[in-house]
């Protein structure tokens, strides 16, 4: 059996040198509803947000993904520094006045102006060839490309395990069904000693319609449907398993309507061989979900 489904988790790196200068990237992925990109890199790369999400997205439907970029070295960034006269002037002019109204003596010192906020910056200068773009965009594919070769591992190893798990319910709901017929016997008998039991020696009752009155509430205990439900499920389950990408929505709604059918089965049957077989149905149909939550 081929298995295309991803997990959401993954782990990826590139890095590539030029000259003097080595740009690298990281993306991690992890679980999330839909697919949230969270970029995380310097300014200088911000001119390629776009470009670098776009390209994420030709790899990824869900997950939530963050990427790190880092650039070591100046061929692509110079550094200067920037002083706001404007607001140095307006500083100076405080510290005059102040000066003069507490008759105040002496100069003022350098190391007052320095301190100030926002007088002097550093400010990066970029340069955006397109050399650095195709390098960045290379990295960032070359990265998704290990991420998508680890969530797709992953994703394989997960539904080994669905499927095994799927296998192991059916056991379990074909045994509930080799039960039925022999339960519902015993459930009607039950109602008619009881009913017996009550009505004897008070009135006259037609005994037709007593057999009539069991077998509707016979039926309210029946748990054939249900049973139909759940093998029909669980069919489903495995043929979405084959051959598709993204398959964790689909797959989350079966499981809901999996352990809706297995509760019902449970409130309606008092037999206890039933009740266990119900309870190790539920307990796989809830590692199933653990599973499901971690495919795309």
């Amino acid at each position: 059996m081929i298995f295309l489904a991803k997990s959401m988790t993954g782990y990826g790196t590139s890095t590539t040198h030029l000259e003097n200068t080595t740009i690298s990237v990281e993306i991690k992925s992890i679980n999330h509803r839909f697919l949230d990109i969270i970029p995380k890199y310097p300014r200088t790369f911000i001119f390629l947000e776009d470009k670098i999400k776009k390209t994420v997205k030709s790899y990824f439907s869900r997950g939530r993904i963050e990427i790190h970029i880092n650039i070591d070295g100046d061929n692509f960034v110079n550094k200067s520094i920037v002083t706001d006269w404007d607001l140095l002037d307006q500083y100076v002019q405080q510290l005059k006045k102040i000066k003069d109204r507490y008759a105040l003596k002496g100069d003022i010192p350098m190391s007052v102006l320095t301190e100030l906020p926002d007088l002097i910056t550093v400010v990066e200068n970029e340069e955006k060839p397109s050399e650095l773009q195709n390098i960045v965009l290379t990295c960032v594919a070359n990265a998704c490309k290990q991420v998508e070769e680890m969530r797709m591992e992953e994703g394989k190893n997960l539904l080994e395990d669905i499927l095994k798990r799927v296998s192991s319910i059916r056991d379990m709901v074909l045994l509930l069904e080799g039960r039925r017929e022999k339960v519902i016997e015993e459930y009607r008998l039950r109602i008619k000693k009881r009913i017996e039991e009550y009505i004897e020696d008070s009135i006259t009752i037609d005994k037709g319609q007593i057999h009539q009155e069991i077998a509707i509430l016979s039926e309210k205990g029946d748990i054939t449907e249900e049973i139909t439900r759940l093998l029909s499920h669980l069919e489903q389950i495995e043929e979405i398993c084959q051959g598709e990408e993204s398959i964790g929505r689909k797959l989350d709604f079966i499981v809901q309507e999996m352990n809706r059918e297995a509760n019902t089965i449970g409130s309606k049957s008092t037999d206890s061989q039933i009740g266990r077989w119900t309870i190790g149905i539920k307990s796989e149909i809830e590692k199933i979900k653990e599973q499901v939550q971690n495919l795309e």
